[in-house]
């Protein structure tokens, strides 16, 4: 069927010019000015494209020949980037993938926030842009009978078996391969999700990068684990970095990972690792930023934009684990860190004590409930640092900012266009904008990470 606002039908084969990545990295096109998404494009390539999908506004399409390459494609190194939804950009090479980054927080910034003229800085990414996960978490199941361990293909729940993931830490492809061998040797069957039957679903490994430890947590459908014993005793001689395995029980009929039933069932509860100075206990639950490396990064530009002299009174909005109000707390008079995840809290405080901080206090609850009391209570903080989920900041926490009026404010965030949206906000009411400094904590992926830069005006 032809589309009724364009010239553009669908089965029909177009020559094109692209000219943007979208923000899950597909290329874009424009036939007389209806947009196209093609995966695998880049911009500026020129090619031979099947349209095989018509909404309303925009098309999906397909790359059938390409005709001018541009100078940032490589060949993927890994044998499954096609098939695997876990990156989007390796066949982007790694400059071309800053650069691509820097140009989508540029838009956003410009269409969303208004803010063309606000610096933002080119992406500070990594010297070795590979192995960089500490955390790795795969479905479990069975081909002819054998054990398969491995991401999900794209839109599917078809497992991609896979013996190395080159954005993972190889200890945690290692132990993946040990668990997946040894619970096939002794018959442990994999989660069947259509018959609800079998045993392993997922099974999950954290590296300490600084330490070397490793955890690994199986995740059953029952608390039964067959040959428990022999598995456990086969895993750590094979693998002597293991400190702690720990099984979870889920038997629910759901998407989600773990279930409520958590059990050491050998060696520690947590394992331990470093970003900077600070030490952190890491459990099977703890929420632990997947790259420690630039995590680092990340935090010593919170820390720089924060500017802090040892003066200030510091409120950490959505502070997790403690991560960056343990690091603000290095050169801040007194940190408050509120986050609505109590077990969150309870690694926070436990984090405060492992390190010998005794200048920061954390709070269970929602932000926007908890920060504006400590406001009617006269906690008038001089710098307040959000690190907000994807969907940003809740609009009564902006308004409590607006209110409370600190000196100045750092956003740190995981999504560009929810961070343009709040800044707009906050640029309405009395702040400025000075820089937005973009991190790339996922090299591969289309994700980017920001800290912005806000003064009172």
């Amino acid at each position: 069927m032809a589309n009724v606002q364009t010239a553009v039908e669908k089965n029909e084969y177009y020559e094109v010019t692209f000219e943007d990545l979208t923000h899950d990295g597909a290329g874009v096109a424009k036939i007389e000015g209806f947009p196209i998404f093609v995966p695998n494009a880049l911009p500026d390539e020129k090619a031979k494209i099947k349209v095989v999908k018509l909404k309303k506004g925009y098309g999906f399409g397909r790359l059938v020949e390409l005709y001018e390459k541009s100078p940032f494609r490589v060949d993927a190194p890994c044998p499954v980037y096609k098939e695997c939804g876990g990156c989007q950009l390796q066949h982007v090479s790694y400059e071309g993938q800053l650069m691509a980054k820097q140009k989508q927080v540029k838009e956003v910034m410009a269409r969303i926030g208004h803010l063309p003229h606000v610096k933002v800085h080119p992406v500070l990414g990594m010297e070795n842009p590979w192995r960089y996960r500490n955390k790795a978490q795969v479905p479990v199941g069975e081909v002819e009978g054998g054990l398969v361990a491995g991401f999900y293909q794209q839109r599917s729940h078809e497992i991609i078996d896979m013996e190395a993931c080159l954005i993972q830490q190889e200890k945690n492809d290692a132990v993946i391969q040990s668990v997946k061998r040894i619970c096939e040797k002794y018959g442990v069957r994999a989660f069947d999700e259509k018959k609800h039957k079998g045993n392993l679903r997922h099974v999950m490994a954290r590296y300490g990068l600084v330490t070397g430890e490793i955890m690994v947590v199986l995740i059953t459908r029952t608390e039964e684990l067959p040959h428990k014993t022999k598995i456990i005793e086969e895993l750590t001689k094979e693998i002597p970095a293991i400190k702690s395995i720990v099984q979870n029980i889920n038997n629910k009929r759901t998407n989600v990972i773990f279930g409520d039933k958590t059990n050491v069932i050998w060696g520690e509860e947590y394992i331990y690792d470093s970003i900077g100075d600070i030490k952190f206990a890491i459990s099977a639950r703890s929420f632990y930023q997947v790259n420690p490396e630039q995590t680092k990064v990340l935090y010593d530009q919170a820390l720089k934009y924060a500017n802090l002299t040892g003066e200030e009174s510091v409120i950490d909005a959505y502070c997790g684990i403690g991560t960056i109000s343990l690091f603000l707390a290095q050169k801040a008079k007194k940190v408050f860190g509120v986050e609505i995840v109590p077990e969150a809290i309870e690694d926070a405080k436990r984090n405060a004590t492992l390190n010998g901080i005794e200048n920061v206090e954390f709070a269970v609850g929602e932000a926007e409930t908890v920060i504006p009391e400590w406001y009617k209570q006269g906690n008038e903080a001089d710098v307040l640092v959000v690190d907000p989920p994807r969907k940003g900041c809740d609009e009564a926490l902006l308004q409590t900012i607006l209110d409370m009026k600190p000196k100045r404010v750092v956003y740190v965030s995981c999504n560009p266009a929810t961070l343009a949206r709040d800044l707009r906000i906050l640029e309405d009411g009395g702040y400025e904008t000075m820089e937005i400094q973009p991190v790339d904590m996922f090299p591969h992926t289309t994700h980017v990470e920001c800290v912005a830069q806000i003064h009172l005006k």
